[in-house]
């Protein structure tokens, strides 16, 4: 439920935010806040970069599976699990913070396959922070269940690819769909009772050609496991057969960047998607227009998930990047175009401490950069041979480059 909060004027025409809205947001004294003219004459208020708001900490970077999307096909880094003095470190750290940010446990590994990770939530909650994890639930046994819940995680994420346990097994491979729905069965009963149960549970689905069509049976297996969330991604193609799984092709090279001059601008209602009007919304949808759906914008171009989130990310290593694209070198498919991307640390929380560096003027200088997105249009514009690294682009951007990046395009999501 959400609840309605008043700001008001004062006589120098300066606006007075409520203390709620100060203290969630970081708004001390000096802070800067940039305003966004949106559909239907709203203003827009955008968090400032100087708030840390979530973490994503690595434990582990192995995993259990050995997933067909998975980046671990096609990369060349070091396999190795958080010790427990990098964790105390970060902990140390987070403790400079207010409010406490979000803590999720995730990166390119297996959480749950980490032997401290109960100890991990446990000193997360200590913060007072909201903490979320995500697993493929194949090592969600009912111990680790127990264990979850009496440390208090606030949200469970569980990784499903597919609606069947043929499907579900064409993509992770070493895992059956079967014993992970009773895993999550099993922690969804274990919950204490209560009418907003906690921990809740979301449910990931990477959407691709061969399972798009699971997607409504999907749904209907996330609402019966109880879950309150569902989070839908493209998928990454990070090899050349997983590029003909692509579902976004169009997306990212026709659909126009917000709003400007010259370019037609389409509103929708609310609307039943039906036999009777798919194909022509999907034929507005595709057109050449910037569109909003009941006032909302539909088309999210250039704007940097994890920048906007006040996200910052922390390997396994205890290195701190911007994002959880940059937390590791690799090599993806963009368009036609093989692209890789370098690893962009900002330092290690063993070395400094994480306020620090969150401060750091280098890392300061690129948040600032990318909330105003001072990158070539590469998704859009088709891309040439700068797309194949994010070292630099053609209109002098130096590294880490973004333009290439489909999170910032509403392509690919994390929870």
């Amino acid at each position: 439920m959400t609840s309605e909060l008043t700001a008001s004027v004062n006589e120098r025409g300066e606006i007075v935010l409520p203390p709620e809205i100060t203290a969630r947001y970081g708004l001390t004294s000096g802070a800067t806040i940039q305003l966004v003219n949106g559909d239907a004459n709203l203003v827009q208020l955008r968090r400032p970069i100087t708030q840390l708001a979530k973490v994503y900490v690595e434990p582990t970077d192995a995993c259990n599976l050995d997933c067909v999307t998975c980046v671990r096909n096609v990369w060349d880094e070091p396999i190795g699990r958080m010790s427990d003095a990098t964790f105390a470190r970060i902990i140390d750290g987070l403790r400079a913070f207010s409010p406490p940010p979000t803590i999720f446990f995730g990166g390119f590994g297996e959480p749950l396959a980490h032997a401290s990770i109960i100890e991990m939530v446990t000193q997360a909650k200590a913060l007072g922070s909201k903490v979320e994890l995500i697993t493929n639930g194949t090592l969600l046994t009912e111990k680790m269940s127990r264990q979850l819940i009496e440390a208090q995680l606030d949200v469970l994420w569980v990784s499903i690819d597919g609606a069947t346990p043929e499907s579900y097994a064409d993509v992770r491979l070493g895992a059956a769909l079967p014993t992970v729905l009773a895993n999550v069965t099993r922690f969804r009963e274990l919950r204490p009772s209560s009418y907003y149960p906690r921990p809740e549970i979301g449910i990931a689905f990477v959407a691709m050609k061969r399972n798009i069509d699971e997607l409504p049976e999907m749904l209907a297996i996330g609402r019966w496991l109880g879950a309150a969330y569902f989070k839908v991604s493209n998928v990454l193609p990070y090899t050349e057969e997983l590029r003909d799984e692509m579902l976004y092709e169009r997306v990212v090279t026709r659909i126009p960047c917000p709003p400007s001059p010259g370019v037609p601008h389409l509103s929708l209602p609310k609307i039943d998607v039906s036999p009777a009007t798919r194909h022509s919304l999907y034929q507005a949808m595709n057109s050449n227009r910037t569109i909003n759906y009941a006032g909302k914008d539909l088309m999210v171009n250039d704007r940097c998930p994890f920048v906007e989130s006040g996200v910052t990310a922390i390997g396994w290593d205890g290195g701190v990047s911007p994002c959880l694209p940059l937390l590791h070198n690799h090599v993806s498919f963009v368009g036609k175009y093989k692209r890789y991307s370098r690893r962009y640390v900002i330092g290690q929380v063993t070395d400094r401490n994480l306020i620090d560096l969150w401060n750091e003027p280098e890392y300061i200088a690129f948040r600032e950069r990318v909330q105003v997105f001072d990158f070539a249009p590469c998704t859009s514009c088709g891309g040439c041979n700068l797309l194949e690294h994010n070292e630099e682009d053609c209109i002098g951007s130096t590294f880490p480059t973004c333009g290439g990046c489909l999170w910032a395009q509403g392509v690919i999501q994390c929870p």
